[in-house]
C-alpha cells in the first residue's frame, strides 16, 4: 500500500442536530453494540476526530471536524463538507440551505468550486408522524436543489444506517484524493 491520504471532513449544522452523537457512534467502530448502549462523550478539544481506514488498496485518514470546533471552523479548508440536520426539527432543515450551504459557498471554495457536499439527516429514530413531518423525499429534493453530491439519513442513537452512511462518506471522501475530486457529474445520489 502507498502513503496514507488525509481527508478533512467538516460537519456543519445547527447545534443539537446530532453531529457529535454521530461521531461518538462512529468512534466505537463497526462492531459497536447497537441500540441503547451508552455512547462515549466526545470533547471539542479532541478535534479533529480521526478515523484510519483502508479501501481501494489505499490507506486513508479521515479527520472529522464538528462545527463546535475550538478553532474557528471558518478557517478550516475541508476537502469534504457534510451538511447535517435533525429530521425531527423543521427549523434545522430550513437552516441547511439558508445558513450552512451559504457558509460553504462563502468560506470553502477551492479553485472556484465548492468542495464535495453531502446532506445528512440525523436523529432518524426521532421522526414522528405529525404535522410538519420531514419525509426523506423532502430532504433529498432540498439536497438536489443545493447541488449536493449525496443524501442520506441515519440514527446515531440506535445505530440504524450508520455503517451505510459511513461507507458512503468514506467513498466520497476517498474520491477527493483523486484528480477528478469527489464531485459527482450531475445530480444528487440517494443512499
Amino acid at each position: 500500500m502507498e502513503d496514507t491520504k488525509t481527508v478533512s471532513i467538516l460537519l456543519l449544522g445547527d447545534p443539537g442536530c446530532g453531529k457529535s452523537t454521530l461521531l461518538a457512534r462512529l468512534s466505537q467502530g463497526q462492531h459497536a453494540p447497537k441500540g441503547s448502549a451508552p455512547l462515549p462523550k466526545l470533547h471539542d478539544l479532541d478535534q479533529p476526530f480521526i478515523f484510519d481506514i483502508s479501501m481501494y488498496n489505499r490507506r486513508y485518514r479521515f479527520e472529522f471536524y464538528d462545527t463546535s470546533c475550538p478553532e474557528n471552523y471558518t478557517l478550516l479548508q475541508p476537502d469534504f463538507v457534510i451538511l447535517c440536520f435533525d429530521v425531527s426539527d423543521r427549523r434545522s432543515l430550513i437552516n441547511v440551505p439558508q445558513v450552512w450551504r451559504k457558509d460553504v459557498t462563502r468560506h470553502y471554495k477551492k479553485d472556484g468550486d465548492d468542495p464535495p457536499l453531502m446532506m445528512l439527516g440525523l436523529k432518524r429514530d426521532a421522526r414522528v408522524e405529525e404535522e410538519g413531518l420531514i419525509y426523506p423525499q423532502e430532504g433529498y429534493r432540498i439536497a438536489q436543489e443545493m447541488r449536493c453530491d449525496r443524501y442520506a439519513e441515519c440514527s446515531a442513537v440506535t445505530g440504524e444506517l450508520v455503517s451505510e452512511v459511513f461507507e458512503d462518506i468514506a467513498r466520497t471522501a476517498a474520491k477527493t484524493t483523486t484528480d477528478a475530486g469527489g464531485l459527482t457529474q450531475g445530480g444528487c445520489m440517494l443512499m
